[in-house]
């Protein structure tokens, strides 16, 4: 095919469409790349995401507007954008846009100006830049176009052929730049996820075949991270900040200084991205109220996400794994029209299993670090066959994300707060699929809220609590109110948690098996309360969640 000289709004959005695809078919190549043991996310899964949102609001626009499509992919990268590498890649995304948009059209100059603009937007986006991550690649082929042209080439093709060679050589020298990187033997994975830009840039302008996805590459890796330095960080080691903590500020542009210097204090990994009173901010910190406190005293926050990256990596593996499961088989009622439905939120075959015996029409896939998105919840709503619907989010932190669907859906959709599985179960022996939306929340929500619920985890850190100090790998018996148990083995841990919780009020208490426990460890637990509390009938169930070996349900 003859080269492409300059890119009108067909061909750009061409190459945003070309870019999806080529992420979307190397996003597990791309979340294989992993240099820490908390990754706040797996990089080729939100930069694919992000582009699927950028994807959408093309496809409300005219094909044919090249400043409605340059709009488009400024908006939707932004309010899409997943994770730290989301959101880096919504600024390169905005920076380019912005600059084609007011050129008219993408030339090989204009092109530099674009990549520019990228890069600097890249680098703005975050307060305290690494090299060695995606910034280092953005930047590298920025250069590389721009001395391009200075040097006299003009030919589109020409300034995509240096900017993407110049990215793919900044690419293979980011081991050199990030010690991390080096030591697992791999290359930045946001890097990688940028050179596939260009690589779509040059399958539109000249024809040339998209690389096929490695598979099999090294070990799981994920993004850089962005690694933030401190005062007494000088080696460029990876912040171990426990919490990812992200949410959209509607506030003004003149507050955020003040805003991201308040931020600075509390942690790292902080990226404020946006303009004209919206703004996406993303931070690593163990400090959440403080986080949330900022955005208050500058605006309003809303989608509050916050995510326990030490917890995160395991489920992240299950809920990638059970997206594309076939394990639980769907029963007829999920497609029989009823006057209210209801959506979960859980994790674990057993436990959609359960869910689905209960009456409940729709599931979405996520728990305790790998919270679903508005928009997921959304999905979910609008597909189950009823006008009305009941949410039950089965975690604290997905209880604000379910209460914002209500406003984006015509249907009627109320939430009931339930803070974990065994909650979730209780509320359901409350639903009336016959009743409207209002009254099944009336009934359920206090069912859910009697249910003295308890779980086991391990613990991935030193620390201590009110049960004693706490070394990593100790078992936790965990109530709501906080850490009841500390324990050499699951069973001990369940055992001495359901000493504390177990009064003679209670009958029945329901254990459900995750990933960890073993057939030893229940009979333990079963002849425990058999002994200790005789008056009590257990209930032994298979969840398969990830990260809780049991989790409890007394009632």
């Amino acid at each position: 095919m003859t080269a492409v000289d300059r890119l009108d709004a067909p061909r750009l959005r061409a190459v945003v469409e070309t870019y999806r695809d080529a992420l979307a078919a190397h996003r597990e190549p791309i979340n294989r790349l992993n240099v820490y043991p908390v990754p706040d996310g797996d990089t080729g899964t939100n930069m694919s995401l992000t582009l699927v949102s950028v994807c959408d609001d093309l496809a409300a626009v005219d094909g044919d507007d090249l400043s409605a499509v340059c709009s488009a992919i400024s908006k939707g990268s932004l309010m899409g954008a997943r994770g730290n590498s989301g959101v880096i890649l919504s600024q390169i995304l905005r920076g380019m846009s912005g600059a084609v948009a007011e050129a008219g059209g993408c030339d090989g100059p204009t092109l530099a100006t674009a990549l520019r603009a990228a890069s600097d937007a890249a680098y703005g986006a975050v307060m305290r830049p690494v090299e060695g991550t995606i910034l280092t690649v953005v930047r590298a082929s920025a250069e590389a176009a721009e001395s391009a042209v200075s040097g006299g080439t003009t030919e589109l093709v020409g300034v995509v052929d240096a900017a993407r060679d110049a990215a793919a050589v900044a690419l293979e020298k980011t081991p050199e730049q990030l010690p991390v990187l080096a030591e697992a033997g791999v290359v930045d994975a946001g890097g990688t996820g940028f050179v596939l830009l260009l690589d779509a840039l040059a399958h539109v302008v000249d024809g040339r075949e998209l690389p096929a996805p490695r598979v099999g590459e090294g070990a799981i890796r994920s993004d850089a991270r962005l690694v933030q330095h401190t005062a007494d960080d000088e080696h460029g080691d990876v912040s171990d900040l426990r919490y990812e903590v992200m949410y959209f500020l509607e506030a003004p542009d003149e507050s955020i200084p003040a805003f991201k210097d308040v931020w600075a204090g509390i942690g790292d990994s902080i990226v404020v991205v946006g303009g004209d009173g919206i703004w996406n901010c993303h931070i690593h910190t163990d400090d959440i109220g403080a986080a949330i406190e900022a955005a208050v005293d500058a605006g309003r926050p809303r989608q509050i996400r916050v995510t326990d990256l030490m917890e995160q990596m395991v489920e992240e593996r299950w809920v990638r794994e059970a997206a594309g499961s076939d394990l639980v088989e769907v029963p007829p009622h999920v497609t029989e029209p009823v006057c209210t439905a209801v959506v979960a939120v859980a994790a674990g075959d057993g436990i959609k299993r359960i869910f689905y015996s209960l009456g409940v029409q729709g599931i979405v896939a996520g728990g305790q670090s790998m919270n679903p998105s508005t928009a997921d919840l959304l999905a979910a709503v609008e597909a189950v066959p009823a006008e009305q619907v009941v949410i039950l989010p089965n975690n604290k932190n997905i209880i604000p994300v379910a209460e914002q669907v209500d406003a984006h859906s015509d249907k009627v959709v109320r939430v009931v707060g339930t803070r974990g599985i065994a909650e979730g179960f209780a509320a359901l022996m409350g639903y009336d699929p016959e009743a409207p939306a209002d009254e099944n929340a009336k009934e359920m929500a206090p069912l859910s809220a009697n249910v003295v619920a308890g779980e086991v985890t391990r613990a991935v850190r030193d620390s201590h609590s009110e049960a004693g100090p706490v070394a990593e790998g100790d078992y936790l018996g965990i109530a709501r109110d906080g850490i009841r148990v500390v324990a050499g083995s699951a069973a001990d841990a369940a055992c001495g948690l359901l000493d504390a919780l177990v009064s003679d009020e209670h009958e029945i208490v329901t254990v459900i098996e995750g990933e960890g426990a073993s057939p030893a460890d229940t009979r333990q637990i079963t002849e425990w309360l058999g002994e200790h509390r005789p008056h009590v009938s257990p209930e032994v169930h298979h969840g398969g969640q990830p990260l809780y070996p049991y989790l409890f349900g007394i009632e």
